[in-house]
């Protein structure tokens, strides 16, 4: 039984006015008459309209994606999604897509309170779960708008040349581009293996069972996958029929193994791309602690971070600045999110002060004393 998606009642941010409202506000006088963008015409090729994946449960990432979804999530004091904003709206997108599902009132207020003026946002708020690719189906007559688009993982930090890689999916003639990397990590994550051409041979553990295999060519790399896949607009036009898929497992892998779509895959060098995931909470405790370079945000984090202050005998302790913490406390390799007051005495680490309460991101409940903070 093939169901129909729910329909997508979008809400469009105009440049530099993101809300939490449920109201459309208006877009900026004359672009619904198919005059040119408020900024002026954009040059052919340009990479315009992306979409960033924000509606997963987050399971992973409990406890602390019981409190706010996992790209809303504070890395130096700045949502997760709010970086990404800033990454995309670096190489020269316009347009974004953010779907929602979970915690979603915690991503718009984090898109309200931080995001580049340039861009406007609309969202997909998913009344259930759909997965990656049923979230990419909903949002495809947005996303096939332009020649071609760009979509993202909400729950990484990214930098990297987006723009030139999407002009080399253009010039290539594929379908769809999967950006991959050489990463040690990639016996945690698996990895996606192509040919000497870049044509998919295979994903997770799962090889492409192609009709002709006589005419491709065996894998010779692997690849961890990066979460950003370059689609071209005819590669929107015939997804799945059911309402909750996948896009590389129940999508891609079968039409390349039909023939029915021209899928392959890029690798960046290890040097040329910033990639750290945010999605459990050792992950995000190590983001917070040691955080990337991000080139298109201005470099080292003092370049891009938030209003935090640092504190702890090895500066390994980030705190809001809009957190009080008594001057007694005894912390190390702790995030203090904003709103939270710790008591005097407190003694804590390798952890997160979060809703209330520490949390530790290493599953070890004797990481702390048996002590609350105020909320």
């Amino acid at each position: 039984m093939h169901l129909q998606p729910p329909p997508i009642h979008p809400i469009v941010l105009p440049r530099g006015a993101p809300n939490e409202g449920g109201s459309q506000p208006e877009r900026e006088p004359g672009w619904e008459d198919g005059n040119e963008e408020p900024d002026g015409p954009v040059p052919e090729g340009t990479l315009v309209r992306a979409m960033i994946l924000a509606a997963g449960l987050g399971t992973r990432m409990r406890p602390f994606s019981e409190l706010r979804a996992k790209p809303a999530l504070p890395v130096r004091g700045r949502p997760v999604i709010s970086l990404l904003l800033h990454f995309l709206a670096a190489q020269g997108c316009r347009q974004v897509m953010v779907n929602l599902h979970h915690r979603p009132e915690s991503i718009r207020a984090a898109v309200a309170s931080d995001c580049p003026p340039d861009l406007d946002i609309t969202w997909s708020e998913e009344p259930m779960p759909l997965g990656t690719g049923g979230g990419i189906r909903r949002a495809s007559d947005f996303l096939a708008e332009d020649e071609a688009c760009v979509v993202i993982a909400g729950d990484m930090l990214l930098d990297l040349d987006l723009a030139g890689h999407f002009e080399a999916h253009r010039a290539s003639g594929r379908e769809v581009t999967l950006l991959l990397h050489d990463d040690p990590r990639d016996g945690d994550f698996g990895t996606i293996g192509v040919d000497a051409n870049g044509g998919l041979c295979r994903i997770g553990s799962r090889v492409v069972d192609r009709a002709h295999p006589e005419d491709h060519s065996p894998e010779t790399a692997r690849g961890l996958f990066t979460g950003v896949r370059f689609f071209s607009r005819r590669a929107l036009e015939n997804p799945p029929r059911e309402t909750v898929f996948e896009d590389l497992r129940d999508w891609i892998l079968p039409a390349v193994e039909a023939g029915t779509l021209s899928v392959g895959a890029e690798r960046v060098e290890a040097d040329q791309i910033v990639w750290e995931p945010v999605g459990t909470p050792a992950e995000y405790l190590h983001a917070n602690l040691s955080p990337p370079s991000l080139p298109s945000l201005g470099g080292t984090v003092r370049h891009w971070e938030g209003d935090i202050e640092i504190r702890g005998r090895d500066r390994d302790v980030i705190i809001s600045r809009k957190a009080r913490v008594s001057v007694d406390t005894d912390l190390a390799r702790c995030v203090v999110w904003d709103g939270e007051e710790i008591p005097a005495g407190f003694r804590g680490h390798d952890g997160v002060f979060a809703g209330g309460r520490f949390r530790s991101c290493l599953g070890d409940p004797e990481a702390s004393e048996e002590s609350r903070s105020r909320h």
